[in-house]
């Protein structure tokens, strides 16, 4: 009879499957809440343990609807979170506010800076949350980006640079982040003045090639060619833009600082 009785409760034990959800981000001030629908056989609910970065939530899960209440961990705002919830298999736990470990743009900026040379130097406080800062440059009467830098997420002082290509003359920078409401937070603009010579396009009349040059000699330059519709039909940054595989008729092409007209023939 104990052998029948043993192997009963392994058979039992063996049939009980369980499941787990899982959610991770950065805490920023505001706690999850959790739908907890009862289990398949209705005797109890589905969620059986939560863990916050390994810790078990204190206080159960035997009820319709509960908070995980990241206070009580003492996480500080802007630090990552990883979530698990176990719960019976047939159900499932349904987190209501995920969003809300989402990183937002909070940074405030400190100093920023940039030399005539185009290195941009900037320092933050406040991140709660890594999200990438994007760098615009003022070209061609609108905000162009010209790179990224990963932003480090913490609330201390934290130190970037990156290296803006400048045109000639005036130039302005600024740098950006857009978080998951898609909001945009910039920084203040700023200003420069370069010592880029002033660049040259050619021929008048396109082929196949446009060539660009300074003082007679070949120089990269950062492009964009438009149609007589105001479509891109090519970008990018070179000494020269083969122009082959665009139909005949009139485009607009940005360099430099300058946009003007061309003809392809």
């Amino acid at each position: 009879m104990k052998i029948f009785l043993i192997s009963l409760i392994f058979s039992l034990t063996g049939a009980v499957a369980f499941g787990s959800l899982s959610i991770e981000g950065s805490y920023q001030g505001k706690n999850l809440y959790v739908q907890n629908p009862m289990d398949d056989d209705g005797f109890g609910y589905c969620a059986t343990k939560v863990t916050v970065n390994g810790d078990i939530l204190p206080g159960g899960t035997s009820m319709g609807a509960f908070e995980i209440d990241f206070s009580i961990f003492n996480i500080e705002i802007g630090e990552p979170v990883f979530i698990v919830i176990e719960h019976n298999d047939g159900c499932k736990p349904k987190i209501l506010n995920p969003e809300v470990l989402l990183p937002r743009s909070t940074f405030k900026v400190s100093t920023i800076e940039v030399n005539q040379n185009g290195l941009l130097t900037w320092k933050t406080t406040d991140e709660h949350g890594k999200l990438p800062f994007i760098i615009e440059q003022y070209r061609w009467n609108k905000w162009v980006t010209v790179g990224e830098v990963q932003g480090k997420g913490t609330p201390s002082l934290n130190s970037y640079e990156f290296q803006v290509s400048p045109h000639s003359g005036e130039n302005m920078v600024r740098v950006i982040q857009i978080d998951h409401s898609g909001a945009k937070k910039t920084s203040a603009n700023v200003k420069f003045n370069s010592s880029v010579a002033p660049v040259a396009k050619s021929p008048v009349k396109v082929k196949s090639v446009i060539n660009f040059t300074t003082n007679g000699k070949a120089i990269e330059t950062r492009y964009e060619i438009h149609d007589a519709y105001g479509s891109i039909v090519k970008k990018g940054v070179g000494s020269s833009v083969n122009c082959e595989n665009l139909v005949k008729g009139l485009y607009y092409i940005s360099y430099d600082n300058i946009t003007e007209q061309f003809i392809k023939s």
